[in-house]
């Protein structure tokens, strides 16, 4: 009798515990380094920032796109404005490596820039609603706003920078940097957002980056690659 008992009971223990590890299953979560974690909050706010705007993102909503608790957001983000500064700043890495191309490159300067400008596009393409639903809400919010225009001023100066430089050389017409280096930024963000900033099924890349390369070649060299200032 107390042999069945013991059957019966452990049984049930067995019955329990396989019933708990069936419930607690589904929330487990996986263990991620923190550079992981903090990669999977930013991507699922990029992702949200495509469907709505920055005023409406809530923490609730970004966390429910990850597989982390809602606490773990505040483990790597103070707040929303925080979590921004750090798409800004991904979003931006990825669009000045591109910008290096000419900064940093050498031969024919019409060349590179058409290198740099297919580059940036390309990001663009990949990034334009998020770039968009931040350039939105830096309209009414003040640290969006600040974290975007500091995005942009980091071009305007590797600009003018390198316009002086290539002025110094020759290889540039005699240009005032800082103006030329503000209106060729400005003009491009500006000509992005409306082109690429919205989700589309075929973005105009390739014409996009044509107009956008042409412009550039034609201020600063005087023509577009492949042809001399002559042409």
């Amino acid at each position: 009798m107390r042999l069945a008992r013991r059957k019966s009971a452990g049984s049930k223990l067995k019955s329990v515990s396989s019933r708990g590890e069936s419930r607690a299953g589904p929330v487990r979560r996986r263990r991620r380094t923190p550079e992981a974690a903090e990669r999977e909050i930013v991507e699922a706010a990029e992702v949200l920032l495509r469907e709505k705007p920055f005023r409406e993102l809530t923490v609730d909503d970004l966390m429910r796109r990850t597989g982390l608790s809602r606490p773990s957001f505040y483990v790597y983000f103070r707040d929303r404005h925080d979590l921004v500064l750090k798409v800004v700043e991904h979003i931006g890495g990825e669009l000045f490596s591109m910008s290096e191309r000419w900064y940093d490159g050498t031969g024919d300067g019409r060349a590179r820039v058409r290198e740099a400008i297919d580059g940036v596009v390309g990001v663009f393409a990949a990034h334009g609603p998020v770039l968009r639903a931040l350039a939105d809400a830096a309209t009414d919010d003040q640290r969006v706003e600040a974290a975007y225009l500091a995005l942009l001023q980091r071009f305007v100066d590797a600009t003018a920078r390198h316009i002086e430089e290539e002025v110094a050389a020759g290889r540039v017409l005699p240009l005032d940097p800082v103006p030329t280096a503000t209106a060729l930024t400005w003009m491009m963000e500006r000509y992005l957002q409306l082109e690429l900033g919205r989700v589309a099924s075929d973005p105009p890349v390739e014409s996009v980056a044509d107009t956008l390369a042409t412009i550039w070649s034609r201020v600063l060299y005087g023509s577009p690659a492949g042809q001399s200032s002559s042409d």
